[in-house]
């Protein structure tokens, strides 16, 4: 039995509850770079305020696009706080002032954000999903390039 966009109907639940991961990850993430980007001190503010900036801007763009793909694999997504805590692997990260400590939080859950998106990825192949497959791919090609930066800030 397939869904609407012709997915078989058990690979687009799995999916969705794949993506359902993903969606509360990238709740949680973005508030971690919101808390960081308004509490940041330092030498390094102005540089670390705007890239915090411009990764929960980028973060809150991905969300919305997460939930609309559970949409259109006829999934619900999850839209509670109660149940992003509860489903992700992310951590909140609360009264972080430094800009290293901040820059390694956020390659931590960049890695898990990425292994994750590979996970998607194998399973919409699976099921020959490209609307997922060219979604996850896009955001995978992202993360590595980010990770490589922040990483390079870190050295």
């Amino acid at each position: 039995m397939k869904n609407l966009v012709g997915i078989d109907k058990s690979k687009a639940k799995k999916l969705s509850e794949i993506l359902n991961q993903l969606l509360a990850d990238y709740e949680v993430f973005y508030q971690n770079l919101r808390g960081l980007h308004w509490n940041i001190k330092g030498r390094e503010f102005f540089e670390l305020h705007t890239k915090f900036e411009e990764l929960y801007d980028d973060a809150f763009i991905k969300i919305d696009e997460i939930a609309e793909r559970i949409l259109t694999l006829e999934g619900e997504p999850l839209h509670t706080y109660t149940d992003y805590l509860k489903t992700s692997k992310i951590k909140e990260a609360k009264g972080v002032t430094d800009g290293v400590e901040g820059v390694r939080i956020i390659v931590k859950n960049f890695s898990t954000l990425i292994t994750t998106e590979r996970e998607i990825l194998e399973l919409a192949s699976e099921a020959n999903d490209e609307g997922t497959v060219s979604l996850m791919s896009d955001y995978i090609s992202e993360t590595e390039k980010t990770l490589w930066m922040l990483n390079s800030y870190l050295k």
